[in-house]
């Protein structure tokens, strides 16, 4: 089968589309789809464009239009042109407007306004950066949540991850050689978090790196007694500071990041 064309259209940032378009296209693993963004779409004639160029290449279209207007014309040009399109919003906003009995608003963008909440999160974003894999320990003094573990235990998407929750976090990795920074002894040990798993399970985490990256999979890196003796350097540490420890291993981004939250005490709490 030939490649999928999707594209995705809004008069705002488009998320919403994107994320149900995917949802959808993940049921079909083995199918080659390609997704095209097109956000702020908020002129007929930008949006003509669009349309145009996606009936060239046979796309799919999903849309979030707020404007009824460009919902109304796009349906019509997609229609014209028998362009599969789907309008995601608008019979949401319609059952609401028949359950209240008032009209919408009809302004994009409202669910991403710049309040507090949005800046926050950007701020504790470039926290992340700055301050992933230990680049500076000082960002351990100043996190609310401070990550520990071997290499591959899903450190970085986890700051990223709570990141978007609007917590600051630090990463430390854990090397048997390398020291311990001194900042990591003075942080409060409620906001330590021990991340370990299990050494099959990072055996092959680690091989398939490796061969993401053309490299030879037996290696150092990867060798299993060398595994254990990093995951009982890093057992042994989270012993000695005496903090929460949680194992990984068969646990997703979303759960491991659960947990975290539901432990941290109530004054770091969002």
């Amino acid at each position: 089968m030939d490649q999928i064309l999707v594209y995705i259209i809004s008069d705002s940032v488009g998320d919403t589309a994107d994320q149900v378009a995917k949802a959808a296209a993940a049921q079909f693993p083995d199918t080659d789809i390609k997704f095209t963004k097109y956000p702020f779409t908020q002129t007929e004639s930008l949006l003509e464009g669009i349309l145009r160029k996606a009936h060239k290449e046979s796309a799919i279209v999903f849309s979030t239009f707020v404007n009824s207007k460009l919902n109304v014309f796009a349906k019509s040009i997609c229609e014209e042109n028998d362009l599969k399109y789907y309008d995601i919003l608008t019979p949401a906003i319609k059952l609401f407007s028949e359950q209240t009995g008032l009209e919408p608003a009809n302004k994009p963008g409202r669910r991403h306004s710049l309040n507090d909440n949005y800046f926050d999160k950007i701020a504790a974003m470039e926290f992340a950066v700055t301050y992933d894999d230990g680049k500076d320990p000082t960002g351990f003094l100043k996190a609310d949540i401070v990550l520990l573990g071997v290499s591959r235990t899903s450190k970085t998407p986890l700051s990223l991850y709570l990141a978007n929750k609007g917590y600051k976090v630090a990463n430390l990795p854990l090397v048997p050689q390398a020291s311990i920074p001194d900042e990591i002894w003075k942080v409060d040990k409620s906001k330590i978090f021990g991340l370990t798993t299990t050494p099959e399970v990072l055996n092959g985490i680690r091989r398939q790196r490796m061969i993401s990256y053309g490299l030879n999979p037996d290696s150092t890196y990867s060798n299993s007694d060398s595994i254990k003796k990093e995951l009982q350097f890093a057992n042994d540490l989270f012993k000695k500071i005496g903090c929460f420890v949680i194992n990984t291993s068969h646990k997703s981004i979303e759960e491991t990041a659960t947990i975290i939250m539901e432990n941290i005490d109530n004054g770091n709490e969002k």
